[in-house]
């Protein structure tokens, strides 16, 4: 199923923006390095990564408690972070990041296990 409007902007936005540099800066929305007059420190790929999904995660809570239909995996795909074990499985990591409850459902939004 096609991720709803709001959560295809979002990913939109998570995916183009450059987040190497993201702890030595504020950064504006359309942040581009190619850009920069000044240049700054970057971090290491993996690094960069890290700071990606946990962005995404942070969207996907919201998009999840509010959205019956949404698939974090497409979401976080959409988002340019890696969903797939080496051996082409889901990681099962993308939906461990979500705040859920045993019995169906997600948490909501700034809270930790209030429905």
């Amino acid at each position: 199923m096609p991720l709803s409007r709001l959560a295809q902007q979002f990913a939109d936005e998570i995916r183009q923006h450059d987040w190497s540099d993201t702890p030595y800066r504020a950064d504006r929305a359309g942040h581009r390095r190619s850009d920069d007059k000044t240049p700054t420190p970057q971090l290491e790929p993996a690094q960069t990564d890290m700071v990606r999904i946990n962005v995404m995660w942070v969207h996907a809570q919201v998009l999840a408690y509010n959205d019956p239909n949404f698939d974090v995996y497409e979401f976080a795909e959409a988002c340019g972070v890696r969903t797939r074990t080496r051996a082409g499985n889901k990681d099962g990591g993308i939906a461990a990041g979500l705040r859920t409850f045993v019995d169906g459902g997600y948490a909501r939004p700034g809270t930790w296990n209030e429905r």
